[in-house]
């Protein structure tokens, strides 16, 4: 059992580390490893060296209401008020852990610097579970942006009081809970199955329930159509303050601030787990639409309103741009499907 909390931990080591050397060369003025991240705006608020052209189109490959669609619109909101003067649409793709959002992104839009698509730790599982024709290959990654911690939540009336309940409950018949979050294979079903492993229950055995948005989560939860929910802090946050969920655990070594709620370790399982987000632009692009793009979304991670969008949501600073974040890509991948294999979400 120590072995999965060792793994994970190490997980979350390697992207602390990143997350502050690349803030240091952020701050000093480095381009991030993407040629060109640290590229000035041209001064005439049309971002970096003149891009975009025209407006611009941010898909959220999912339903509206959870994650990727309110990083989706936190972008939309910080880029229109600091860095370029363009129109800028934000739409909604959902299904399958992002993946048919990310087959029509690639298919309809290579060669589009206009066009840019949320993504994240979620669909790094998704593409394996789903066993999906189009990857993140198909794509140019442009920069992470946020990580979070996951929250397990209960209505206010429920039964359970605490995460050791529901753990009891669950050891005694594990079919008898049952976990609502995001899609199969996502961060959320993840964290789910490293928690059954520390139990001792089969991932098999686990009722987990799958949502294609947030929205959608949050109406199962709150109709008690599922025991636990299970998700970004985020996207509990308002439902726990106006009284409707209580927070049963959050996923990392500490408490976001301003989250009273115990960890997981807390209840006495050797799990922690953390998500991320960020933002990718279609295939086929050359290397100066790339270095624009990459400018333009640097800019906007150094500007006062996106900032003030990460304190608002609870957000963690992690910003990686061009090579990083491929590199940082390819070890995500690896890395999960050791965790999906290990847990029995994938052969």
């Amino acid at each position: 059992m120590r072995r999965m909390r060792s793994r994970a931990s190490a997980w979350m080591a390697v992207a602390t580390t990143l997350v502050l050397v690349l803030a240091a060369c952020t701050n000093g003025g480095g381009d991030g490893g993407g040629g060109g991240a640290g590229s000035p705006a041209d001064g005439t608020g049309n971002g970096s060296a003149g891009y975009p052209d025209g407006d611009l189109s941010i898909m959220a490959p999912a339903d509206p209401g959870g994650g990727w669609d309110s990083t989706a619109r936190a972008m939309q909101s910080a880029l229109e008020a600091e860095v370029v003067d363009v129109g800028i649409e934000v739409y909604n793709v959902g299904g399958a852990g992002g993946t048919i959002g990310l087959a029509e992104f690639v298919e309809s839009h290579a060669g589009n610097p206009n066009q840019l698509m949320v993504m994240g730790l979620v669909m790094v599982g998704a593409i394996r579970t789903n066993d999906s024709a189009v990857t993140l290959d198909d794509v140019t990654p442009i920069a992470s942006l946020t990580s979070e911690q996951e929250a397990l939540v209960v209505p206010a009336d429920s039964e359970y009081q605490t995460l050791e309940d529901v753990i009891d409950a669950w050891e005694a018949d594990p079919t008898s809970i049952s976990w609502g979050g995001g899609s199969a294979g996502g961060t959320d079903h993840i964290l789910i199955g490293l928690m059954a492993q520390e139990v001792g229950i089969d991932p098999a055995d686990v009722n987990y329930v799958a949502h294609a948005g947030g929205g959608e989560a949050i109406s199962a939860i709150l109709s008690g159509a599922v025991t636990v929910g299970v998700s970004g802090v985020s996207e509990f946050a308002d439902q726990v303050e106006a009284g409707e969920m209580r927070w049963l655990a959050v996923s990392g070594e500490e408490p976001p601030e301003g989250i009273d709620a115990p960890t997981i370790t807390d209840a006495g399982l050797d799990v922690v787990l953390e998500n991320w987000r960020g933002v990718v632009a279609p295939p086929d692009l050359g290397d100066e639409d790339r270095e624009a793009i990459i400018g333009v979304i640097t800019e906007m991670r150094d500007s006062d309103a996106w900032q003030q969008a990460l304190e608002d949501n609870g957000w963690a600073d992690f910003f990686q741009a061009g090579d990083d974040f491929q590199a940082y890509l390819e070890e995500e991948r690896q890395r999960v499907e050791e965790v999906l294999a290990e847990i029995g979400l994938i052969d």
